[in-house]
């Protein structure tokens, strides 16, 4: 059991130690680091709750039998209530925040918050698949733990983006719309693979190269908020 634990976190640890890393200016205290995380598990209880409430109520259904309903399982049965409940836990840990004083910040606390979620998710999947929980395990450490991180990039980046003021009102919903649209593509993809094994390689080849594209987005993201952040550039907030 402690072993299914430990890889279940892993994955979740190493990434929050990465962007840490990038945190190259002025790093935040590892006690909001871990306050972050805590509030990442803590939105997926909510998550859990919004979801079953979903399905409870008719909205969603567990198995789609059609694209369409694979899609809108993916977008509103998974994606908005998820990263509602990361929003939500990422404006409650920053909105009196006196650390939260450089662009880059955001990422990395939404990044905590994305983790501590993943790392829960992670933890349920494999001890509800225990018979296979090594190459459960394996699969999600290289999508499933990776695409939350790069969905809490685009968060995190576009919620600097309206506490600093570099973007004007019309473009503020994308600090949830963003992650909702990478989001709910990464599993409607998956789940429409599932609905018609006849062609899920193709549907398979989609997604890989979805998950290239995310990683090339978000890694320009995190390239241009660490260079924000340096003071040689800083433009300061009004």
């Amino acid at each position: 059991m402690n072993i299914i634990l430990f890889c279940a976190v892993l994955p979740a640890i190493l990434l929050v130690f990465y962007i840490y890393l990038r945190d190259n200016y002025q790093r935040e205290p590892l006690s909001q680091i871990l306050k972050g995380v805590l509030f990442g598990v803590f939105s997926a209880g909510i998550a859990m709750v919004l979801e079953s409430s979903l399905q409870w109520l008719g909205i969603t259904i567990a198995q789609p039998a059609t694209w369409i309903g694979a899609v809108w399982n993916a977008f509103v049965g998974a994606a908005m209530p998820e990263e509602a409940a990361k929003l939500l836990m990422l404006w409650l840990l920053l909105r009196r925040n006196k650390y939260f004083d450089e662009r880059f910040d955001g990422i990395v606390y939404a990044c905590c918050i994305g983790m501590g979620f993943a790392g829960t998710e992670n933890i349920l999947y494999l001890f509800n698949n225990i018979d296979s929980w090594q190459s459960v395990a394996v699969q999600r450490a290289i999508f499933a733990v990776p695409a939350h991180f790069m969905f809490a990039v685009a968060m995190g980046y576009f919620y600097s983006k309206i506490h600093f003021r570099d973007m004007s009102w019309g473009y503020r919903s994308l600090v949830f719309v963003a992650p909702v649209i990478l989001h709910g593509t990464y599993d409607g993809l998956l789940f429409m693979a599932n609905v018609t094994p006849q062609v899920a390689g193709l549907i398979l080849m989609a997604f890989y190269l979805f998950c290239f594209w995310m990683f090339r987005v978000s890694r320009r993201s995190i390239q241009a908020q660490a260079k924000a952040s340096d003071p040689n550039n800083i433009i300061f907030r009004v």
